[in-house]
């Protein structure tokens, strides 16, 4: 199975740059994966098909404004940096550019010294350990100096921070939005719950590794990076009882559906608990767990256009996003809807 195998052309213009001033307002596709049937709609009409007893399975992590701009102390050297995973207290593994002014025993300032960080280590693909010092508390001084990571193919500045979360957004830790959830109000999760639909919480702190080009031929031996997910007991029995009364499991997201099978026994059974996964479902993976999905559209040739095409077809998912590019649907991150159901 080839990378080039998921190539699709896309206008520059279908790429969002903006979130809508609705959430539910933004357009739905929805696509049969056992017909290949394509319908339109929008996504405030999610609620149409949804059935009482499903269970919608969402993310609640939270994003941290996680890319901070500084200067090499003692000189006017810019440098960016971009906090990627947590390793110790004061101590994370970051993507910084450029990196050849980021040498261990480097120390960066941000803020006029607000925060400091020195460069302890180089690590795998030329990340950089960075050991921060500061007085206060960490986050509080994170939401005051860092923007929030938006995807280098979003050139707009964000006006409201808030717009690059889900409105159920609860636990710190994301270098990435999960997009698919970006759709949801306060309004319509309410109206969800009224029809009879569960809704369970799964965190998983989404890295940079999920958007990283895959840079192989062959499909198979492009590696994942690892991401920490958490599942509570009650919130993993809501989610088995569901399977138990024959009734759908639908992920909100990529990262829930990995965070679903990577939890998942080959039973089909899923387990509380926390972990770190490397989990790369393409064409081939036999789902354990999953019975539809909500996502956005992804990038040509990415891990995540491979995903839903292990979920629905491979040919049944171009022909689909064909029909997006015809119909000009709105792609990425601020992007359209799609429900594989």
């Amino acid at each position: 199975m080839k990378t080039s195998d998921f190539y699709y052309d896309l206008p520059e213009e279908l790429i969002a740059q903006d979130p809508l001033e609705d959430r539910s307002s933004s357009r739905l596709m929805c696509l049969d994966k056992e017909t290949g049937d394509i319908t339109h709609t929008h996504f405030r009409h999610i609620l149409d098909e949804l059935n009482p007893g499903d269970c919608l399975v969402i993310n609640d992590t939270k994003v941290i404004p996680a890319r901070l701009y500084g200067s090499k102390a003692g000189t006017n050297a810019g440098i960016e940096i971009l906090l990627l995973k947590r390793k110790e207290d004061h101590v994370w593994e970051t993507l910084v550019k450029p990196g050849k002014k980021a040498k261990p025993g480097t120390v960066i300032s941000f803020g006029n010294g607000l925060l400091t960080g020195e460069v302890i280590d180089v690590v795998e693909e030329g990340n950089r350990l960075i050991q921060f010092s500061y007085e206060g508390i960490f986050e509080e001084i994170l939401d005051q100096l860092g923007e929030m990571p938006l995807p280098p193919y979003i050139t707009h500045k964000l006006q409201d921070k808030g717009r690059y979360q889900t409105v159920y957004a609860k636990h710190e830790g994301s270098a990435a939005a999960p997009t698919a959830g970006l759709h949801f109000t306060e309004e319509l999760l309410e109206q969800i719950k009224a029809k009879g639909v569960n809704i369970a919480h799964v965190t998983l702190h989404v890295g940079l590794g999920t958007f990283r080009p895959v840079k192989v031929d062959d499909v198979e031996k492009h590696h994942m990076h690892s991401e920490f997910y958490m599942i509570e007991e009650e919130q993993a029995e809501r989610i088995n009882r569901t399977k138990r009364e024959g009734n759908r499991v639908i992920a909100v997201g990529t990262t829930s559906c990995r965070t679903l099978e990577s939890a998942s026994d080959e039973e089909g059974i899923l387990h509380a608990g926390s972990g770190w996964t490397e989990i790369f479902i393409y064409p081939g993976y036999s789902f354990k767990m999953i019975d539809g999905l909500i996502t956005n559209f992804h990038l040509p040739e990415s891990t995540l256009l491979m995903l839903v095409s292990a979920l629905a077809g491979k040919e049944s998912i171009m022909h689909a996003y064909e029909e997006a590019v015809k119909e000009k649907y709105r792609f990425f991150s601020f992007g359209d809807a799609m429900f594989i159901r």
